[in-house]
């Protein structure tokens, strides 16, 4: 059988579907890859302590999160347990401190958020890949990167605004008026901009990631497909081709990842002081500081957590939503017969 030969007819997925394949994706994902996330962000924030009462921000493979930490006094879920010396030290150190529960710290909120950015963004990339093959046509290679870049983009501009709400009502009990009057006070003092603190490091990190993901994953998926005389790609090819291609965007875009934990955990020490952020607050200054501080495997802090989760969570999304994907695709090619 020759893969590149013309294949049975594709029957289309409506963008509902592509929705909701999603969903169990997200879900699978953010359950799995928690805890090395909570590891991973320990590892990273452990030379830049965290003020009483305020949070951080750590990312389950989907979406950054920022997690709050309780007054002293009350049961707080970020207790510093003291220097770790690795990955395997962090985790035990964290349980036996904290509790094995604590590896899951901000789970139910992540969900919260992972959901909605998962659908926006899988969704928004599929609906522009198909869009611009029907213009450029099926062989052309750039197509991934452009999608990639711009749903990536949207689900990030999209959600920002959300996370500073969200952390917002973490941190006590809101009415949904005292919620309104916060928002609002918020823009009148800052702008509206405000509401996007933060997103100019995410895309730093976020958008190379997903261009280098989405190309290397197409390309891989083609070439697997190819080996085993293919037209459709099996569960175990979209497995494969999401875990490698995951795992090389993320050690090129680890430095982007270390920079931006500095940098968000530094602005709620600066915010909690009431002082305004010094200039050297830039991203290109932050790494020049880890560099001169902890040497260029400063800049790789976290490589592991973040590989041993980034493999099996970009496996485990992709080839869950492609087979959510194949299950309305087979639902509605069976439609079409009657």
């Amino acid at each position: 059988m020759d893969p590149e030969a013309e294949g049975p007819p594709i029957i289309k997925v409506t963008p509902l579907q592509q929705m909701l394949a999603s969903c169990t994706g997200a879900i699978l994902t953010s359950l799995m890859v928690t805890p090395f996330d909570v590891v991973k962000i320990r590892l990273q924030a452990q030379n830049n302590p965290l003020p009483k009462g305020k949070c951080f921000l750590y990312s389950n493979g989907l979406m950054d999160h920022l997690c709050v930490c309780e007054e002293e006094g009350n049961k707080a879920w970020y207790k510093k347990p003291g220097r770790f010396q690795g990955t395997l030290d962090a985790f035990l150190k964290i349980i036996r401190n904290e509790g094995i529960k604590s590896l899951w710290s901000g789970l139910p909120p992540t969900l919260v958020m992972a959901v909605p950015a998962t659908v926006i963004y899988f969704t928004c990339y599929d609906q522009l890949t198909a869009l611009l093959r029907s213009k450029l046509g099926e062989s052309e290679s750039h197509i991934p990167i452009v999608a990639g870049i711009v749903a990536r983009l949207g689900a990030v501009t999209v959600i920002s605004p959300l996370e500073l709400i969200r952390t917002k009502m973490q941190s006590k009990k809101f009415s949904y008026e005292e919620l309104h009057q916060f928002v609002s006070k918020k823009v009148s003092e800052d702008g509206w901009i405000s509401l996007w603190r933060g997103w100019a490091p995410t895309v730093l990190r976020d958008v190379p990631f997903s261009a280098m993901y989405w190309y290397n994953y197409e390309v891989l998926k083609k070439w697997l497909c190819a080996k085993s005389g293919l037209y459709e790609p099996t569960f175990m090819i979209t497995f494969t081709s999401g875990a490698l291609s995951g795992s090389f965007a993320a050690v090129v875009t680890l430095p982007f990842d270390v920079v931006k934990t500095q940098k968000q955990t530094q602005l709620w020490i600066y915010d909690s002081r009431k002082i305004s952020m010094p200039l050297q607050m830039s991203t290109w200054a932050i790494m020049k500081n880890i560099v001169a501080k902890n040497g260029f495997s400063g800049l790789f802090t976290g490589l592991t957590p973040r590989l041993i989760k980034i493999a099996p969570a970009c496996a485990v999304m992709i080839s869950t939503y492609e087979f959510g994907k194949s299950f309305f695709q087979k639902q509605n090619a069976r439609r079409q017969q009657y």
